[in-house]
């Protein structure tokens, strides 16, 4: 079922100036409730919700508007779409826009309603991915059909993704694309993604983080190995001891602050946004003084590894000879070999890593011009707009494309309401996306693409 425009957002005169403003924001509405309806769960290591459905019904949006959409597949039914709208000037560089189709998982027992409904209320469409992302990838999928019906398109070529398995690893989605399927990105240097333009209400301004980065991804799988034997004896060689030991001190090294590039054009952006300094030598208590803009830097502002499982033995009187963990690790552009000499003195002699997923940190140019066009769409849209360059505490499909060298922005343009903790709705119980702020993400995603 679809909502019709008066449900969602009003007609088209009310919501939007522009030609099809309104009816794009409004059809952005139905796009994410139709969107969140697909369970496309997505539980990590290969279990998941097939995102084949969910796929299937984005490939026929756009070819109602005659974009020939290309539904692939790394597995049966992880399926991602893949589309190239040609642009009017075959010379000029194409642009990717790029999103995730699949899910957290979401208990219905903790939600105010049924996590997967897509149903809208207090203003809001609420369900699992109304922010991360469909919400993100209805207001791409509703601009590109408005742009297309009145015959408009961007310079150079447009390029389309939407994904599987952004959720876990990307094997069955970026990773695959971007090596399977190399030629629908090519002449791509440049990309749009989740994780940025959305409102921050702080201090009375309207900060609009714009990402031009992310931490590394370090997840590391260790072993202790040791002697195994009765539980009743002395157990020297332990390795459940050894694991835990080196898990204890994994979990309380006190991460040293370092400020890169990126960071530091944050704090200098938020200091003239919120007109205040910023004391670089006490960040952890100005991250808390200045509350949600404190949170743009708060988990950026140093490298991270968080033990996340144990694993060992299979009764209480047998000491085992193996013992595992889990580590989920994160360090800042440019830090990559400090992070790991720093992991292997933690664990010591006895404790061995190996990664079960590891990428590189991308950046982008806070001072280019597609940082420019991206903050000049946000102010032409809300004149209040304080845009600011952002690196992010997680990962995104951005490091599947850095690596075939696409650079991507964290640009997802949202409008919210002060009290909408947009932070809590990632992977959060009750998440929702205001019904006008993805109006307003239509609008300056339009107002964007016209300089591509």
């Amino acid at each position: 079922m679809r909502f019709d425009q008066e449900t969602v957002g009003g007609t088209p005169d009310e919501t939007a100036d522009g030609p099809d403003g309104g009816r794009a924001g409004a059809e952005a509405a139905a796009i994410c409730a139709d969107l969140i309806r697909f369970a496309t769960v997505n539980r990590g290591e290969g279990v998941a919700e097939p995102e084949r459905p969910a796929a299937e019904h984005v490939a026929g949006l756009l070819d109602e508007v005659g974009v020939e959409a290309t539904v692939v597949e790394a597995a049966p039914g992880r399926a991602s779409v893949l589309a190239r709208v040609p642009g009017t000037d075959p010379s000029h560089p194409a642009f990717l826009v790029h999103g995730h189709l699949d899910v957290v998982p979401a208990d219905p027992a903790d939600w105010t309603v049924p996590p997967f409904s897509g149903e809208v209320r207090d203003g809001c469409v609420w369900g699992r991915g109304a922010v991360d992302m469909k919400g993100s990838l209805a207001m791409t999928l509703a601009t590109v059909r408005a742009r297309l019906r009145e015959g408009r398109r961007t310079r150079g070529d447009l390029v389309l993704a939407f994904l599987a398995d952004e959720e876990c690893t990307g094997d069955y989605g970026s990773r695959y694309v971007a090596r399977a399927h190399r030629g629908f990105f090519e002449g791509c240097t440049e990309a749009i993604s989740e994780s940025g333009g959305f409102s921050v209400e702080a201090g009375g301004a309207r900060i609009y983080p714009i990402a031009t980065g992310e931490r590394g991804t370090t997840w590391m799988r260790l072993t202790a190995r040791g002697t195994a034997g009765h539980g009743s004896k002395p157990a020297p060689d332990n390795a459940v001891a050894e694991i835990a030991h080196a898990v204890s001190r994994l979990a309380a090294h006190a991460w040293p602050v370092r400020l890169t590039p990126g960071v530091r054009a944050l704090l200098d952006g938020l200091a003239d946004a919120l007109g205040t300094s910023i004391d670089h030598d006490r960040l952890d208590a100005e991250a808390a003084r200045l509350g949600r803009a404190g949170h743009l830097f708060a988990g950026t502002i140093r490298n991270s590894a968080n033990p996340t499982r144990l694993d060992a033995g299979y009764k209480v009187n047998v000491v085992p000879g193996t013992a595992t963990a889990q580590v989920d690790g994160r360090y800042l552009p440019g830090t990559g070999e400090e992070f790991l000499a720093t992991i292997d003195r933690l664990l010591g002699p006895k404790v061995t890593r190996e990664f079960i997923n590891f990428e590189e940190a991308p950046a982008a140019d806070p001072a280019g011009p597609t940082f420019a066009a991206l903050a000049g769409a946000l102010r032409a849209e809300d004149p209040l707009a304080r845009p600011v360059p952002y690196v992010m505490a997680g990962g995104t499909d951005a490091k599947s494309f850095h690596r075939i060298g696409i650079t991507s922005f964290g640009f997802a343009p949202l409008l919210l309401g002060p009290d909408l903790d947009y932070f809590g709705m990632f992977h959060g119980v009750d998440e929702r996306v205001p019904l006008d702020g993805l109006a307003f993400g239509t609008r300056v995603l339009d107002r964007f693409l016209d300089t591509r």
